[in-house]
């Protein structure tokens, strides 16, 4: 899979849009789990644990936002084979 990166990384601190990316490279820096939530307004759409030092990619919607601290890193991303 080929990455084209959408922005500049940033962090979780508050809950982000992320640039209204419909696609989410999220990177846990910290040395323990994270919990990821995804919401829709008010609404929790869902969460994951993100492991420590992983990656993983979420698909949302623009409006969607992410929430789970500073050791979460985000940016948003396109990709193709």
């Amino acid at each position: 899979m080929k990455i084209k990166l959408q922005g500049s990384q940033s962090d979780l601190t508050a809950a982000s849009t992320v640039g209204r990316a419909g696609l989410v490279r999220v990177y846990n820096s910290t040395a323990g789990d994270l919990l990821l939530t995804q919401k829709d307004g008010s609404t929790v759409v869902g969460t994951m644990t993100v492991k420590s030092k992983d990656v993983e990619f979420v698909s949302k919607l623009p409006a969607q936002t992410l929430e789970g601290g500073a050791g979460l890193k985000v940016v948003s991303v396109a990709y193709f084979n």
